[in-house]
């Protein structure tokens, strides 16, 4: 944390920071514009004020994305759906790959999207979500990142996103508000709730909407990330909606984390 809060406030990498002499330091706390923020990061951070929001921007998957109270703090777990996704696009029998339609549902600071366009930039991809706040997030990290994505809005328990598809990926809301007790502060208390928790009595509320949009739409693939305590669920869910091949994969905690499902 330490390392970080110098990379940000001095321009400096951390092999910079390393090889700096004593007088660099020196100089730096004698800077009392230095110091002040400093102590201001400090006094965020006792809060336990997530330092990304203190930043304004996350560096995730080689991307720098803006980040604030209306979108979620991207984390490594979502980076291992992008590569589940790439993948099964890849390797995957029966798929389009060059030119693939992607949609993004919940796309929040549009972390999903724009990391699947930079690695595939002939690929056509979009994001959707229901927070103006958001979707505003969204379209500054695609343009201070270069990935032309378009974002739109769209209430996906009430809507159907137009246009055709090859994968839809999501990152929905799943956690259950019976889970906040053990939720650490930092988040529950600074990242919004819209796009963390759903119901205790309908966990898998947001799955069960965007598999039969995907069904109504014949979309091929379908790429999830999921809450670990209905792994099982969500995959008999699945199958329920007329996905005849359902795989769970784990992430690096070995969490069944992401749900993968092909059309039949």
């Amino acid at each position: 944390m330490a390392w970080w809060v110098l990379e940000e406030l001095t321009g400096l990498s951390r092999t910079q920071l390393r090889v700096s002499d004593a007088a660099f330091y020196e100089k730096a706390c004698k800077d009392t514009t230095f110091s002040s923020h400093v102590q201001e990061i400090l006094q965020r951070l006792h809060k336990k004020e997530p330092i990304q929001y203190i930043f304004g921007h996350s560096l995730w998957m080689g991307l720098d994305l803006k980040v604030n109270s209306a979108t979620l703090i991207p984390r490594p777990e979502t980076a291992g759906l992008v590569e589940r996704v790439e993948g099964e696009m890849v390797n995957g029998e029966g798929l389009r790959v060059d030119g693939a339609r992607v949609l993004d549902i919940g796309t929040g600071s549009g972390c999903i999207a724009i990391a699947l366009k930079r690695r595939h930039p002939d690929w056509e991809v979009v994001g959707c979500d229901i927070s103006g706040e958001a979707l505003e997030v969204a379209r500054l990290n695609a343009e201070r990142n270069g990935a032309d994505v378009r974002f739109f809005r769209c209430d996906i328990l009430s809507e159907v996103p137009e246009g055709d598809y090859d994968l839809i990926v999501s990152n929905p809301p799943y956690v259950c508000e019976e889970e906040k007790i053990s939720m650490e502060s930092r988040v529950f208390d600074y990242e919004p709730a819209s796009a963390l928790f759903v119901p205790d009595d309908d966990p898998l509320l947001f799955y069960r909407r965007i598999a039969k949009v995907a069904q109504e739409k014949n979309v091929p693939l379908l790429a999830f990330e999921i809450n670990e305590r209905f792994a099982r669920e969500t995959k008999a869910m699945l199958q329920e909606e007329g996905f005849g091949d359902v795989s769970l994969w784990d992430d690096m905690y070995g969490k069944a984390r992401y749900a993968l499902a092909r059309c039949v």
